[in-house]
C-alpha cells in the first residue's frame, strides 16, 4: 500500500477560506484529543478596509503583526511592510514550540511576506521534517525556490479550496489527519 503523505497544505485565491478550514480543522482535532499548534495569519480591518496582517499562536492566543500598511520599516510586499521581529517571535516561535509538544502542526501561511524570515523558512523546514503532521497552506500563486520546493515534496498532499469543495473539506481533513496521527 503507499504510503499517505504525512503533510496537507491548502492552497486557491485569496478571500477562499483556506486559514477558516485549517481553524475548523484545528477546532475538530482538539475536540478529538488531539493537541494543536503553529500560527495562522489573519487581516486586520479598519472600517472595512483590509489595512493588514497579524499572526496568532494557536496555542497561547499570543497575536502579533505580520505586515500592515502604516509600517515605515521592513521588507516591503505589495502595499504592506512585513514586521520581522513579530513574524519571528511569534510565529516562528509557535511552529517550533508545536514541533516539540503538538500532534498537529499549523503552518498557515508559507508566502511572499513570510518568506523574509530565513528563521520562518527554516521552522517551515523543521515541522516537515519533524516526524509529526503539519497543516498549512500555501500561497496561490507565489513562487520561489522554497515554495517550489515544498510543491514538489512526496510528503505533502496539496488541495486547491474552492467555492464547490470548501464547505465539506474541514472534516474530510480533520478524519485524515485523525487516522494519520493516531497511527503513531
Amino acid at each position: 500500500m503507499e504510503q499517505q503523505p504525512r503533510h496537507i497544505f491548502l492552497t486557491g485565491p485569496p478571500r477562499i477560506g483556506k486559514t477558516t478550514i485549517v481553524l475548523k480543522v484545528a477546532e475538530e482535532l482538539r475536540d478529538m484529543g488531539l493537541k494543536v499548534g503553529g500560527m495562522i495569519s489573519q487581516e486586520t480591518r479598519e472600517g472595512g478596509v483590509r489595512v493588514g496582517f497579524k499572526i496568532v499562536d494557536l496555542e497561547t492566543g499570543v497575536e502579533g503583526i505580520l505586515a500592515h500598511i502604516n509600517r515605515r520599516s521592513g521588507p516591503p510586499v505589495g502595499k504592506y511592510r512585513v514586521c520581522l521581529e513579530d513574524l519571528e517571535n511569534v510565529g516562528v516561535k509557535a511552529i517550533l514550540n508545536a514541533c516539540k509538544g503538538s500532534d498537529l502542526i499549523v503552518i498557515d501561511e508559507v508566502g511572499p511576506m513570510e518568506l523574509h524570515s530565513e528563521a520562518f523558512r527554516k521552522a517551515v523546514l523543521e515541522a516537515l521534517n519533524s516526524g509529526k503532521t503539519s497543516l498549512g497552506t500555501i500561497h496561490y500563486r507565489a513562487s520561489s525556490p522554497f515554495i517550489d520546493a515544498i510543491r514538489k515534496r512526496r510528503d505533502i498532499k496539496i488541495i486547491e479550496v474552492t467555492y464547490g469543495n470548501r464547505d465539506g473539506l474541514s472534516k474530510t481533513i480533520a478524519k485524515e489527519i485523525f487516522k494519520r496521527v493516531s497511527k503513531y
